[in-house]
């Protein structure tokens, strides 16, 4: 992979996850009864599109850039606009929103990679029993 590309695979993520991020921030306070379906769904998706960046990409710096976006755009679209509406009210619903898109960033972010190559199991008792005889 070339610098430019990964750049550009960089700035695409920062994009998708700034749109997934505004998406979830605007639906995350819809309740049918006291079933938060908002919150619920905007957590799935926002979650599902850092795996599937991890898992397509192989690269920390892609999810990373799609998790700043989210979390970018939920900081910026969260405060008091112009007009003195709030997209993100002062409640419990708000705050496990922001602290659940954050955790999620964070575990996609830190898992750890599973592409490794494989350790063999028998490779340590073949070089113990050729050092025996």
């Amino acid at each position: 992979m070339t610098w430019l590309t990964k750049v550009l695979s960089w700035l695409a993520a920062f994009v998708v996850g700034g749109v997934f991020g505004v998406a979830g921030t605007i639906a995350h306070s819809l309740t049918w009864g006291v079933i938060p379906v908002g919150l619920v769904v905007g957590a799935i998706a926002c979650g599902a599109i850092l795996v599937a960046i991890r898992a397509l990409t192989h690269d920390r710096g892609a999810t990373l850039a799609a998790g700043i976006g989210m979390v970018g755009m939920l900081m910026l679209i969260s405060g008091v606009g112009p007009g003195g509406s709030v997209v993100v009210q002062d409640t419990v619903a708000g705050h496990i929103w922001i602290y659940l898109v954050s955790g999620l960033v964070l575990l996609a972010v830190a898992w750890p990679s599973l592409n490794r190559a494989a350790v063999r199991p028998d490779a340590p008792a073949a070089e113990s029993t050729a050092r025996e005889s």
